[in-house]
């Protein structure tokens, strides 16, 4: 064989074998306040999700799946730093923190420096990590500054409060704050009392050019244009379909005359709105439609079938009608007991959909057990590298499921939180064990923690049947199995637990 055709024959060889080694792209896609049920994969009518309905089908679909916590930061916190709520720096939402030197302000509290392990640990093998959507784990300048925590680019809110509000007069682009065209108002106000409801012109003033999503979501796609050549993590943590409610006219109108409703005034918090379940719906289904366009992305630059894509949620749907949601007319939380902020199931259980083309199995569906402190050693062991993520983890792989292959189920999962009035949750097998109470505020009717509910979810999924009384056995071995999860906090402490007993 001729020489030059032998240099060749090695240079195609070598290209191969490194495409062949290549790590998986990973895109992590992360609703805000989602609801188990509100995608159609999940059992949702009133709501269009086709797109998130065919990645289900075309990935594996969980249906025991659970965020890190029941509120925002300290769910994202589990997620990225791979321990679960008794051991996690943030334990709560906390802000107002604010820019160093600044007084305080924008920005949540911060994580300490080399908290967060994912993004470390991906950017260790290789990975370009980038941040488009909602930070809360400490302002720009900060130590838990997104750039001072393994991620390369960040476009987005920096705060979960400034977030309230989907036409900010800013956003933050990497440490530089960018001005959008959209004019300064409050995401908390009501209608003024001369104001007539029924005219849509009436809500013009809570609005502008700028849709914030739709800016965030075009630096995603620039990021993954410009990273197509190398494996990236892209961390997408919208801010849909959060409050407000507040969506561009051509979504709303895809709604429009859908369902019943009545002009939302602003009189339970957050914006306004007169046609408030067209507006959520639309705000999901918008969410849906831009998701659809990033993976068509994928497919145009030849990255599907090297490409992890990841959705899920950061917790569970809001209870009534806060803010003008209407949480039991779309069954957001698919009959599960429990809203935002709490640890009946739903509270914490969301959807979660994994697909990777040729090697998770398409249209599979798991009962695994799984938390957001497992993304962290399952994303390195996809990634090809087990051994990667760090020790003293509370997260347990679960890419043996993913790939078809059987495992052991999860010994347990556990959750804490010191806000609303303090809780604790266990889940071991269907066993399902929860304390409140634990943390009561000053005006609180009773002081004294509640007693341990435990429920059976394979026989009581809507958790309506407390059969404590039936089984002290397995009420003895999960509170001890609570106790022992649980470490103070001197930020976010828990008067029940860290308070000895007199």
């Amino acid at each position: 064989m001729p020489r030059f055709l032998l240099c060749l024959l090695a240079v195609v060889c070598a290209v191969g074998a490194n495409a062949a080694e290549r790590r998986p792209n990973i895109v992590f896609l992360l609703a805000d306040d989602l609801g188990y049920g509100d995608l159609g994969a999940y059992g949702q009518k009133k709501i269009r999700t086709p797109h998130l309905d065919r990645l289900a089908k075309e990935g594996m679909r969980f249906t025991q799946a659970y965020s890190g916590h029941n509120v925002c930061a300290p769910a994202r916190c589990v997620l990225m730093t791979g321990l679960h709520p008794g051991h996690a720096y943030i334990r709560e939402n906390r802000g107002g923190v604010g820019i160093p030197g600044s007084g305080g302000g924008e920005g949540q509290e911060p994580v300490p420096p080399g908290e967060l392990k994912l993004p470390a640990t991906l950017k260790r093998l290789g990975y370009v990590n980038g941040g488009f959507g909602k930070w809360g784990l400490g302002a720009v300048g900060s130590t838990g500054d997104p750039l001072a925590q393994g991620f390369d680019r960040f476009f987005g809110y920096n705060d979960q409060a400034v977030a309230h509000n989907f036409y900010p007069v800013s956003l933050w682009s990497d440490r530089e704050r960018v001005p959008l065209r959209n004019p300064k108002f409050s995401a908390h106000q009501k209608l003024p009392a001369e104001a007539d409801p029924a005219k849509r012109e009436s809500y013009a003033a809570f609005s502008g050019p700028d849709y914030a999503p739709d800016l965030i979501h075009a630096e995603a796609e620039r990021f993954v244009r410009a990273h197509r050549e190398r494996p990236f993590f892209l961390y997408y943590p919208t801010t849909v379909p959060h409050l407000a409610l507040q969506v561009p006219e051509d979504s709303l109108a895809e709604y429009a005359g859908a369902f019943p409703e009545e002009p939302y005034l602003g009189d339970r918090g957050y914006l306004p709105h007169p046609t408030p379940r067209a507006a959520y719906a639309a705000m999901v289904t918008r969410l849906d439609r831009e998701i659809g366009k990033l993976l068509a992305l994928l497919d145009e630059l030849g990255l599907r079938e090297n490409t992890i894509v990841v959705f899920t949620s950061d917790n569970g749907p809001l209870y009534g009608r806060l803010g003008g949601t209407d949480t039991e007319f779309f069954d957001s939380a698919a009959g599960l007991r429990g809203r935002k902020g709490s640890y009946y199931e739903g509270g914490f259980r969301v959807p979660s959909i994994v697909r990777w083309p040729g090697k998770i199995a398409a249209g599979s569906v798991s009962a695994r057990v799984t938390g957001f402190e497992d993304w962290l050693p399952t994303l390195a062991e996809l990634a090809g590298a087990p051994d990667a993520a760090p020790a003293g983890i509370d997260g347990i792989s679960f890419a043996p499921t993913l790939l078809g292959r059987t495992q052991p189920e999860r010994p347990f999962l556990y959750r804490e939180s010191p806000g609303y009035d303090g809780q604790q949750a266990i889940r071991v097998g269907d066993w399902k064990a929860i304390r409140t109470n634990l943390n009561p505020r000053p005006r609180a009717a009773s002081k004294a923690p509640g007693p341990v509910e435990l429920y059976n979810l394979a026989d009581d999924p809507a958790e309506t049947r407390n059969v404590a009384a039936a089984h002290p056995d397995v009420v003895a071995r999960l509170t001890a199995l609570m106790a022992a999860q649980h470490t103070p906090s001197k930020l976010w402490p828990i008067r029940a637990l860290d308070t000895p007993a007199k």
